[in-house]
């Protein structure tokens, strides 16, 4: 029997760092992710909506990415490629309608943050991403939807999601307490698995939007930007006529805008979150990069629990949950790493 590389036969011993390095961002980028969601939960108590607060986040982070497309010819140029590849005929690189509206996944687990934190608690959410996310990155991988490849499932591949779902059920061991809202969970779910398939189609688009999608290790800035930019603007668009249809049937909302400028962050931090996840999925696949962003949201909110006034104090199994995250994020790089390097040597395994 030959062992294949964990991280399919493209990978080379040679891109270790850059796996690191990308691991190393998606963990920086999950961290900010927790602060988002607490701070697009804080805004949609505030304003009486999810909807509405989801609007405010992706909007503003749309205006932020208008200007610094305005600013930047090359980014301009990449955007551009991107109808282009849409057109039908022989020109490569090719994109399908369904690569382009990541964004819309996007504005949807926005919403969930805003529809589900106030009800579920933080928890449960992020026991339901976990969830969605981990699993559905091993499915994506393995049917090549990222600009990667196709990737196995692995054992080492297939024991990180497991790790991780078991160190955030211990982390939260104690919080779940609401059986009543549990159905609830269904939306951070499927925006868990939704965030999944996003970072795949964005990488794809980020390839063409650089001119590189034949080789991904080419210039990525001005194909990063075009790419967030369409997915902000996808997902502003879906989350206008959602929020639209909840005013129809439910009415406006009720609350009204804070004055706390911290609470109007969320879309900056989702420019920053999606930039880097479009940026490194192509090294590191669908599945590490979800494993790293899911170690940085469970250490960043613990961090926040921890520097938060009034907040609780973190119980020892947030803790351990915590390690075990980050022990669930090294094991599939670890082996994949390992098996490459048996890899180059020739045949492996019995």
């Amino acid at each position: 029997m030959t062992i294949r590389p964990a991280d399919g036969p493209h990978q080379v011993p040679g891109r270790s760092s850059a796996h690191v390095l990308g691991v190393g961002a998606a963990v920086v980028a999950g961290a900010g992710s927790a602060v988002q969601s607490r701070v697009n939960g804080s805004l949609a108590d505030a304003v009486g909506s999810g909807f509405l607060a989801a609007v405010v986040s992706f909007g503003s982070g749309l205006v932020v990415l208008a200007v610094a497309l305005f600013a930047w010819p090359r980014a301009r140029a990449a955007l551009r490629r991107i109808p282009a590849a849409l057109r039908p005929g022989d020109r490569a690189p090719r994109l399908q309608w369904w690569q382009c509206v990541g964004g819309a996944a996007g504005g949807f687990f926005v919403a969930a943050q805003g529809l589900t934190v106030g009800s579920l608690g933080v928890a449960v959410f992020i026991v339901a991403i976990v969830a969605g996310q981990s699993v559905t990155s091993l499915v994506v991988d393995r049917l090549g939807l990222a600009p990667g490849g196709k990737r196995p499932v692995t054992l080492g591949r297939a024991l990180g999601p497991a790790l991780t779902v078991v160190a955030v059920l211990i982390s939260v061991a104690g919080s779940l307490r609401t059986p009543d809202a549990i159905g609830l969970a269904v939306l951070p779910l499927l925006a868990g698995a939704g965030s999944a398939w996003q970072q795949a189609v964005n990488g794809r688009v980020r390839g063409v939007a650089s001119g590189v999608a034949g080789d991904p290790r080419g210039g990525a800035a001005p194909g990063v930007l075009a790419a967030t930019f369409l997915n902000f603007l996808v997902g502003t668009v879906a989350l206008l006529l959602a929020y639209g249809v909840s005013v129809l049937v439910a009415g406006p909302p009720t609350g009204s805008f804070p004055t706390n400028p911290w609470l109007y962050t969320g879309g900056v931090i989702g420019i920053v979150f999606i930039g880097t996840a479009a940026a490194v999925v192509h090294r590191i696949g669908v599945l590490l990069l979800g494993l790293g962003l899911i170690a940085g949201q469970i250490v960043g909110a613990l961090v926040l629990d921890l520097v938060t006034p009034g907040a609780a104090a973190p119980a020892a199994t947030t803790y351990v949950g915590a390690a075990l995250t980050l022990v669930a994020v090294a094991v599939p790089a670890v082996v994949g790493a390992a098996l490459a390097r048996r890899h180059a040597g020739g045949r492996v395994g019995a």
